[in-house]
């Protein structure tokens, strides 16, 4: 067995590679980790996931025989897990959810006490115990095994917390929202509603085996449709854990997490509180944001990809709004993960404060073209594409073709034997192509079938 965490925890096929058996592991080594020796309990939360119910039960299994409590809040976003361990003084928090992957998927990752991911060392030590089957002291007999403990409320403390957010009604501001079937299909409905805001629904009917399928954050043209049919001011659109959010504007056009960091950054700065004047990207972030932000008084740092690497550089320098591309988007005085629930409110407050509409707003940067392109790897080759002499030649030939006015990023996927090739340029002329080339190239070196 190989390294379990990825970017993200750990992740694979329910029943497969993410097995009951290994979740009853997860759950001893990541409480006698976490805990330090200490009694308490840890704040256990999951997605719409038919495997979900299997996870969980191993997974408190585990943790409860360790001697420390369980703390079930049934289906919640991910960002309300991180939350409701702060509040309830959780030793750790965990999640059961892979996101926005088909439904056979399932994971789980952890959060500490104070609602953040886990350093690498932390997960290495988890998994250190796990791989070569390293005795746990820790057995607990008698009143000293751990029960499970089941809070209805904390759908209704995350929706109490988020509404203290922000400071708006939405009376008149008709939303589209398409929750994906998963973890917010009931939260966020709930929430618009208190604010007073029009709602039309879709694709919050999940029964276990819809979650991600064919809507919500990943496939937007459902929202886009829904916005034009029903002539919203704003669409909303989660993935299965609510932790990212793609927006669409009341022309349909989308707003990914660059626009979105333009215009919320914007607002921040307007008002003060863009801390050092900084918003923090990854390598993916679109250089028409890099632009934007100058021309405006503002800059932008980037990290590597991972929304756990934007909190690490956001935490580390003092910096209270960071993103990633693909919607996941940090506002650090609220939470310490992405929230596409709380982004959505934000947005809204945006408009209401502006007065202006969402597609005015949505023009505020220009994208420069930018192509995406998958290359199909050996799995045990993905990380190790630039030590390919010919790879590496060729990218920098790219890069000269461009005279400092597009670029190359290159990234191997955390989840799947792929790598995911990106060129971006002012002039998009041909960059598709360019793109395609270019993963046929890695592929044709380090490739599946090489």
């Amino acid at each position: 067995m190989g390294r379990l965490f990825g970017t993200d925890g750990i992740r694979g096929i329910a029943n497969r590679d993410l097995t009951p058996e290994l979740a009853f592991q997860v759950g001893r080594a990541g409480a006698y980790v976490l805990s330090k020796g200490n009694k308490g309990k840890i704040i256990v939360g999951k997605d719409t996931r038919i495997s979900g119910d299997m996870l969980e039960a191993a997974l408190t299994a585990g943790i409860c025989s360790m001697g420390i409590d369980v703390v079930t809040v049934g289906v919640v976003p991910t960002p309300a897990v991180a939350y409701l361990t702060r509040k309830y003084e959780g030793l750790a928090g965990v999640v059961i959810s892979a996101s926005h992957n088909p439904v056979e998927y399932n994971g789980i990752k952890f959060f500490n006490n104070e609602g953040l991911k886990l350093l690498d060392e932390i997960e290495e030590e988890i998994e250190e115990i796990i791989l070569n089957n390293k005795e746990m002291a820790t057995r607990p007999i008698k009143g000293e095994v751990g029960k499970v403990i089941v809070e209805p409320k904390g759908s209704r403390d995350y929706i109490d917390y988020l509404k203290s957010t922000v400071n708006i009604d939405l009376s008149g501001i008709k939303i589209a929202m398409d929750c994906g079937n998963g973890a917010l299909y009931k939260i966020a409905p709930e929430l618009i509603k208190e604010l007073k805001g029009e709602l039309i629904v879709i694709n919050n009917e999940p029964n276990g085996i819809n979650i991600n399928v064919e809507c919500g954050s990943t496939n937007p043209d459902m929202i886009q449709k829904l916005v034009l049919e029903e002539k919203a001011d704003i669409g909303i659109s989660f993935d299965g854990d609510g932790d990212r959010i793609i927006a669409v504007d009341d022309k349909g056009d989308l707003l990914d997490g660059d626009h979105i960091l333009a215009i919320c950054g914007t607002q921040l700065n307007k008002e003060g509180r863009l801390r050092n004047n900084t918003i923090v990207g990854t390598i993916m972030t679109n250089m028409g944001l890099d632009t934007y932000l100058k021309n405006n008084g503002m800059n932008i740092v980037k990290t590597t990809v991972g929304d756990r690497y934007v909190l690490e550089e956001m935490v580390k320098n003092d910096y209270v709004l960071g993103g990633e591309q693909s919607g996941h988007i940090i506002f650090l005085e609220y939470n310490t993960t992405g929230d596409g629930l709380a982004t959505g409110l934000h947005l809204l407050e945006v408009m209401k404060e502006t007065g202006k509409r969402m597609s005015e707003l949505n023009s505020l940067m220009t994208n420069f073209p930018q192509v995406l392109v998958n290359a199909k790897v050996k799995d045990e080759l993905k990380h190790k594409y630039m030590e390919n002499e010919e790879i590496k030649s060729e990218i920098e030939k790219i890069e000269e073709m461009f005279h400092g006015e597009g670029r190359v990023v290159i990234r191997p996927s955390g989840t799947e034997p792929l790598v995911r090739v990106m060129i971006e340029a002012k002039n998009g002329d041909k960059i598709e192509e360019i793109a395609s080339n270019l993963a046929k190239y890695i592929e044709d070196r380090i490739g599946i079938n090489c």
